[in-house]
Order: structure tokens, then C-alpha cells, then sequence
């Protein structure tokens, strides 16, 4: 129990939805996993906050000894390299954990993979994307009049950019689930869910990257980026990572900005981490007052 007049830590409970040997890949390649990504990021936004980090798709695993997701005051959830809709055994454990979260009213967030779980277990439908990766920076993200008006893009600005990785897209909203962001690439970027009393705010794209882990994400996916038409040759997809790394030393550097097409959308923390921020001030931080 906290001693009179000393608040308690806020205590977050972050679902690395990645497997071992995904990980384990990610950082071979100079990328953090996934999990690391996210306690990092709830750190910028609240210090003192406490973080316990889980990876369902692992054999066994579960929350820590003695621990209840109810004990938790959010629960954030990071990207995947699965694929909700092919039969994956690793996926079935996570779809029935976001059951569990909303079912136990803790206010969630997270990103790409994280938005496709907590719609499929509220009964949405997550599809391939017909025009196939969306990869580095989503371009013209634009906010609904619901996103708008939405506590999560307070301070945003109505049109935006920001780092993204994925294959799949949210396809059909389930009751009680409103659409909060689109673009052209990928219609669904944003969404809030309520499911169960529970509410979920997520994203499609990625606000716990920054340019150096956009650069190592590319490294590990160049063969495959190059397959795909993304660069002509291992030469340029080295080009590109080599001027996200120096950007990410040198933010001065205008000139690497204007060719990569890069500006404060996700350059500025401030920017960058606007909706992780709000999800925390605006959900987080008054269901613990309650």
C-alpha cells in the first residue's frame, strides 16, 4: 500500500507480440525488440512508471507470478511480424489475451499488430492489404471529424505523417469500434475500441520508432524490401539505411531531410509521441483516479 500522500507508480503491462526467433533476428540486425521499443517510449512519456513486459506468442508464457491484468493501470501492446488470419497457433493465444483485456476494463494502446489483435477479438476482420507493404514513412495520414474531435489526437495536427511497417490492414470495424485516421495506402490508421467495457485506442502505424530503428527495421528487411520493388539493388536499400542513420546522428542535417522527405512529423518527439501521451493524460491517468 502507498504511504499517505506518496502516489503510486503508474504500473503498465506491455505485450511484445513478437516470437523469440523474430526477436531474436531484430536484434541481430541492430533493431530493439519490440518490447524494449515500447517501455522506452512509456518512459519518455511518465518516468516513474513501471513495466512489465510479456510475449504470448513465446510457449508459456504468462504474466508475472502473482500478477492480474486487472493489477495493471494500461496495457500496451507493440507491432508483430505474425499474421492474425493464417492459421498461425502462436496468434490464437494473443487474439484470446485482448479478450481478456477488455474484460478487465484496463485502458490499452498500441500499434500495427496491436490494432489488428484488439479488433479481431472484438469481432472485426483483418485482411492483406491489395496494395501489398507500406513501408518507412505513411504519408498523409488524416484525421476523421471523429478523429478530430477524438481525446487521442489532441494537439495533432489534421494531417500528418509517421513511420510504418506493415502488410496487413484492419478490413471490417466491429460494433462499438469508431475509425479515427485513414490515407490513401492503407484506410484504416487509427481506431478506438470498445469491446466488453473495455477501450482500446489504437494505431496503425508506429509512434516508438525513431529514424535509427526505422533504419535498422530496413536493414534485417532489405532482401525482402528489395523483392519487392522498394529498391533497385542491396546497394540502395544501403543508401537509404545510411541516410536515416546519419539523420538520426545529425537532425541538422537539411539536406538528408529534404531527400528522404522527412520533417518534424517524425523527427520531433513532442509530435511523434503526441497520442501516446494523450492515451496516458486523457485514459490512463483518470481511470486510476477513479
Amino acid at each position: 500500500m502507498a504511504r499517505a500522500g506518496v502516489k503510486p507508480a503508474v504500473k503498465f503491462l506491455v505485450i511484445d507480440g513478437y516470437n523469440k526467433s523474430a526477436r531474436e533476428e531484430l536484434q541481430a540486425g541492430g533493431a530493439s525488440a519490440a518490447g524494449d521499443l515500447y517501455v522506452a517510449m512509456l518512459k519518455k512519456c511518465l518516468p516513474e512508471a513501471q513495466c512489465d513486459v510479456v510475449h504470448p506468442a513465446d510457449p508459456g508464457s504468462s504474466l508475472p507470478k502473482g500478477a492480474a491484468l486487472a493489477q495493471y493501470d494500461g496495457i500496451a501492446w507493440t507491432g508483430c511480424s505474425l499474421t492474425i488470419y493464417d492459421g498461425d497457433p502462436r496468434v490464437t493465444p494473443q487474439i484470446e489475451l485482448a479478450k481478456e483485456a477488455f474484460a478487465s476494463k484496463v485502458p490499452s494502446f498500441g500499434s500495427c499488430w496491436a490494432a489488428q489483435i484488439a479488433v479481431t477479438a472484438a469481432g472485426g476482420i483483418v485482411r492483406a492489404n491489395p496494395r501489398g507493404r507500406e513501408m518507412g514513412i505513411a504519408r498523409k495520414i488524416a484525421l476523421t471529424p471523429e478523429g478530430r474531435g477524438h481525446p487521442l489526437y489532441f494537439g495533432k495536427s489534421n494531417v500528418f505523417d509517421a513511420f510504418i511497417s506493415h502488410v496487413d490492414e484492419i478490413t471490417h470495424l466491429p460494433a462499438g469500434a469508431v475509425l479515427l485516421a485513414s490515407n490513401a495506402f492503407t484506410h484504416i490508421q487509427a481506431v478506438a475500441v470498445t469491446h466488453k467495457g473495455g477501450t482500446f485506442w489504437g494505431l496503425q502505424y508506429h509512434p516508438e520508432y525513431d529514424l535509427h530503428e526505422l533504419a535498422r527495421l530496413t536493414w534485417c528487411r532489405l532482401e525482402k524490401l528489395q523483392k519487392l520493388g522498394f529498391f533497385k539493388d542491396r546497394e540502395a536499400g544501403e543508401t537509404y539505411v545510411n541516410l536515416l542513420e546519419t539523420l538520426h546522428q545529425d537532425p541538422s542535417r537539411k539536406d538528408v531531410a529534404w531527400l528522404l522527405g522527412i520533417d518534424e512529423d517524425v523527427t520531433n518527439e513532442d509530435i511523434r509521441l503526441a497520442e501516446v501521451r494523450n492515451w496516458i493524460d486523457r485514459l490512463v491517468l483518470p481511470t486510476m483516479r477513479q
